[in-house]
């Protein structure tokens, strides 16, 4: 039963991101507090759970930017791009990140797969911070490691929670699309 309001309302969050609705950020929290919880006492993904706790935390922080953040500008915050070379620097701090998380997990937890719950999660940092700011190539890291993580959740017998992820990976195409849609307008 957890799996199944985990998969719901974290496509809700994913689908309502993609149609740049304020209201995904609730679905969100929501979604990464359930999966904390599993994680940390069902699947033993301990580098994914602090994951989910501190999407948790951005959820808050993407709901006010959506919703509050704009009114001082008197505008809607806008989808937009990121240069190449700031892509290059956060490829970087993200595998710095990656090999720091593996070796502390690996050393002081039981986790399974330490580096590859790290590296994905790394890199789903760096996706969240891209979405709230409303970065367009968020959707494609989100693409890239959604895909790797059905491996990781599939290796640990997490059925659902993989194919919640196969989901989020074809929502996240969605995503890009209807946010390279938003910029062409």
């Amino acid at each position: 039963m957890l799996d199944w309001a985990i998969t719901i309302t974290a496509l809700a969050y994913v689908f309502l991101a993609a149609k740049e609705r304020p209201s995904c950020w609730l679905f969100g929290i929501v979604s990464s507090g359930l999966w904390a919880w599993a994680d940390f006492y069902r699947y033993n993904l301990w580098v994914d759970g602090l994951l989910q706790v501190f999407y948790v935390f951005m959820g808050f922080g993407g709901l006010y930017a959506w919703l509050f953040a704009a009114q001082k500008t008197g505008k809607k915050l806008a989808v937009q791009r990121m240069p190449l070379r700031q892509h290059a620097y956060l490829i970087l701090l993200g595998l710095a990140l990656a090999l720091v998380l593996g070796f502390l997990f690996k050393k002081y937890t039981p986790t399974s797969f330490p580096y590859a719950d790290a590296f994905i999660t790394a890199f789903s940092v760096i996706a969240t911070f891209l979405t709230i700011k409303k970065v367009l190539e968020s959707w494609l890291y989100w693409i890239v490691f959604d895909a790797l993580a059905i491996g990781l959740f599939w290796a640990k017998d997490a059925v659902l929670v993989a194919l919640v992820m196969v989901v989020y990976t074809v929502m996240a195409v969605y995503g890009w699309r209807q946010w390279s849609k938003a910029i062409s307008d």
